[in-house]
């Protein structure tokens, strides 16, 4: 009987080394985001303003989250737009957002960094 056990335990090791890892503390992306100087144009949370009244100026997280949820590289591909920028003439935030384009973080966040957060992002869940 002490075999059942052990291969309950063998197999939770084993998920484990496939790469099911915790997810990184909120308050550790939180200081990555605001010393990164992220949170100055996205939110976690949707319906927040930007400057003067305005839509604000990136979308929000969690409205990130539930955009790119399942959807094959865009762990990969979000990594390339913060490091890099986006294009202003393919957003698909248009009207959603005050800014036409992300600007290239490569001199204030790492890509190792930039990684990190966004598989933060694309953690969050909607709000119920």
């Amino acid at each position: 009987m002490t075999s059942r056990p052990l291969f309950l335990a063998a197999i939770a090791l084993a998920a484990l080394q496939a790469g099911a890892a915790p997810a990184p503390d909120d308050a550790a992306m939180l200081k990555l985001a605001s010393g990164s100087g992220c949170m100055t144009c996205h939110h976690i949370e949707a319906g927040a303003q930007g400057p003067d009244g305005l839509a604000p100026i990136g979308p929000a997280w969690r409205d990130v989250a539930a955009r790119y949820r399942g959807a094959a590289g865009a762990q990969d591909q979000l990594t390339r737009t913060v490091m890099a920028g986006s294009n202003p003439y393919s957003s698909h935030w248009k009207g959603k957002v005050s800014g036409l384009a992300m600007p290239p973080n490569e001199v204030a966040i790492s890509e190792a960094d930039a990684r990190q957060l966004v598989a933060w992002i694309l953690s969050l869940e909607r709000p119920r």
